[in-house]
């Protein structure tokens, strides 16, 4: 397999599971939102709590580069550790939310 369909296919596994629990309060959905074309990866939640409007991402990832790119993770997860733990090598993970300079001082990819 294609390193670009396996991180693809690494990715949607990952966050598929976010949508299996829907919250059990308000009217709101958690929708995996993939887009394979362009590699872009998110969990969004969507609806109402009460009268509050809720329309947030809690984790966005994308694949730029042949590195996949954690551009977000509003998570207790550790994602990167779980990509890992999949065989991707830590070289071709960029924590996105991280400042370049602070990328240097982690064990993965600068960008």
């Amino acid at each position: 397999m294609e390193k670009l369909e396996q991180y693809q296919q690494f990715i949607q596994q990952l966050l598929s599971r976010y949508t299996e629990y829907q919250p059990s309060s308000g009217d709101t959905e958690i929708q995996a939102v993939f887009d394979t074309v362009r590699n872009h990866y998110q969990i969004m939640h969507v609806g109402w709590q009460g009268t509050r409007w809720v329309h947030s991402c809690s984790v966005h990832v994308d694949i730029k580069g042949g590195k996949i790119w954690i551009q977000w993770n509003g998570t207790e997860d550790d994602l990167a550790q779980e990509l890992v733990e999949l065989g991707v090598p830590k070289k071709d993970i960029v924590i996105g939310f991280h400042t370049p300079y602070m990328r240097q001082f982690t064990d993965y990819a600068v960008g």
